[in-house]
């Protein structure tokens, strides 16, 4: 069994902490699963959304510095792949350690951005068909008039975060970077295969049935995977460049 590790966990655009949740029951017991919550959602529903991507990873670094064990992990879906990358990036700007790996799903790579893809969804019904285009929320929230709002309001400001991201040219990183995509997702595979520029250890990227939310529509293969990924990471066991599940 590898050693203890802690997944620090970032969620997709328009969702919470809870997306994670259920990890905890499905993952082995060396991985600890630790959601991360973004202000504005949630167990911090109180507090104010960040609307800058800039402004928000340096918020959260400063959040996670003093809670990074000496084995950790971050894990992104989407939104989430883009945040943990930035506060990977802004450890490694501060020299402080880094995750044993970065694992990234649903997410073009970092050069491969497109910030007008947000700026171009404007408007209730423009959002609600976003959201039924990528399947990952359940019907249940457009029968209820109440929380589709919350979930459309904090989708647009989502949406902000993600396109005031920029990229800029910084120092691949120095841990592997393993990636994940959905066969009928619609980003294209180059835009995946591009997280390789972003770091200059072991890489992976794997493909599983399903749209954008595969992660939940093929569940089982894809946690298979992920598991092999850290533990491979962690006892430091080279990964076939490129893998299909």
């Amino acid at each position: 069994m590898p050693a203890s590790l802690i997944l620090f966990c970032l969620p997709c655009a328009g969702a919470s902490a809870t997306m994670y949740l259920r990890w905890r029951r499905l993952l082995p017991s060396w991985i600890t699963v630790q959601p991360v919550e973004l202000p504005g959602r949630g167990s911090r529903l109180g507090e104010l959304a960040q609307e800058s991507y800039a402004s928000l990873i340096e918020s959260l670094c400063d959040e996670l510095i003093p809670r990074l064990p000496e084995q950790y992990a971050f894990f992104g879906h989407s939104m989430g792949a883009l945040l943990a990358y930035g506060i990977t990036q802004s450890l490694s700007a501060r020299k402080l350690l880094l995750p044993a790996t970065l694992l990234v799903s649903g997410c073009a790579a970092p050069n491969r951005q497109d910030g007008e893809r947000y700026s171009k969804i404007q408007g209730e019904a423009a959002f609600i068909a976003d959201l039924r285009k990528q399947g990952g929320t359940p019907e249940a929230v457009f029968d209820n008039p109440e929380l589709l709002a919350m979930t459309l309001d904090l989708l647009a400001i989502d949406y902000r975060v993600c396109g005031s991201f920029r990229h800029a040219q910084r120092p691949p990183l120095s841990i592997p970077i393993h990636v994940f995509g959905g066969r009928a997702d619609e980003i294209e595979a180059s835009k995946l295969d591009d997280w390789q520029l972003a770091g200059t250890q072991a890489f992976s990227l794997n493909w599983f049935d399903g749209g954008h939310f595969f992660l939940r529509q093929s569940e089982e293969a894809f946690l298979s995977i992920l598991v092999q990924r850290l533990a491979e990471s962690l006892n430091g066991v080279p990964c076939e460049a490129h893998a299909t599940a």
